[in-house]
């Protein structure tokens, strides 16, 4: 089967593709048994956690879509969290575009963008219920770490130096 190349795109996250793709996001992680959407809490029960989406545009972020044929398929987020720090977040690829190298695609291009902000290393967390989350990180050279942000919905806190 011949695929389409994918092409990035920066964006707000709130501009009306990412938001669509960010509530299927929070929708499959809450069909996975988390409490409720990382995106979209329920009234007051903002997370401590809580990514504000300005954090995920520039000076110190970016917001990324992957495009196939003009239709956004997948996201992925990065932020500054300190000086030199980054953090990964956001990650998501539409059921009918996965296993197409789509989210390792995302990831990289992320780490390029980490760079050229100056980052020397990026942070990132997931849960067990995202076991290709899992996989991905460690297959890209992610180390496990210590809880770094106390996030209750997390299992896993990776770190990769760049």
């Amino acid at each position: 089967m011949q695929t389409s190349p994918i092409r990035f795109r920066r964006s707000s996250p709130d501009a009306p593709e990412a938001t669509r793709l960010l509530r299927a996001y929070g929708a499959e992680l809450v069909g996975r048994g988390r409490p409720f959407s990382p995106v979209e809490p329920p009234v007051g029960r903002r997370p401590g956690i809580w990514v504000e989406p300005h954090e995920l545009e520039p000076p110190g972020g970016v917001f990324l879509l992957a495009e196939d044929r003009g239709v956004a398929v997948a996201c992925g987020g990065l932020r500054t969290l300190a000086p030199g720090l980054g953090e990964v977040k956001r990650m998501f690829v539409v059921r009918g575009a996965r296993r197409r190298g789509i989210a390792r695609s995302i990831l990289t291009e992320l780490e390029a963008i980490a760079r050229d902000l100056g980052h020397a290393r990026v942070r990132l967390d997931t849960s067990a219920v995202q076991p290709e989350a899992l996989a991905l990180y460690h297959a890209t050279g992610y180390a496990e770490i210590a809880d770094y942000n106390g996030n209750p919905f997390a299992t896993h806190w990776f770190e990769k130096t760049l």
